[in-house]
């Protein structure tokens, strides 16, 4: 079944923790550690309650719809978390477009695409495999 209702509301979750991971790898662990490191604890850190909520997501919409809820979350999330990411960004350091753009920079080995791969994928993999037949 389709839910954009939960779709929406788990998303809010994901957001917020995205959004406190960062505020916390930008002041506390941003003192101890390279930019690299803290890219990374940025990106791998929310990755296991992403599929947390995915799993979540996959029961609640289980049934013969289950790939249009799947889909429903997979788009929305991603890009969604993305745009607070930068808001984010912006509204607390000030930063432009550019410097947010820098975080997809696979060419310096930044983590952060793998954190969009995972929120899109996620939905997707925990609703078939939760799929009712």
């Amino acid at each position: 079944m389709i839910r954009p209702g939960l779709a929406f509301v788990l998303w809010l979750a994901i957001a917020a923790v995205v959004v406190l991971n960062d505020a916390v790898g930008d002041t506390w662990i941003a003192a101890t550690l390279s930019v690299r490191a803290v890219e990374w604890y940025k990106a791998l850190v929310p990755i296991p309650y992403v599929a947390l909520v995915a799993i979540i997501h996959a029961r609640r919409t289980a049934g013969p719809q289950w790939l249009e809820g799947a889909l429903v979350a997979a788009f929305l999330w991603p890009t969604s978390t993305i745009l607070v990411d930068f808001l984010y960004m912006r509204l607390t350091y000030e930063s432009d477009a550019a410097a947010f753009l820098d975080r997809f920079g696979v060419w310096w080995g930044a983590p952060y695409p793998l954190l969009v791969l995972v929120l899109f994928a996620a939905p997707l993999i925990a609703g078939k495999v939760f799929a009712r037949r």
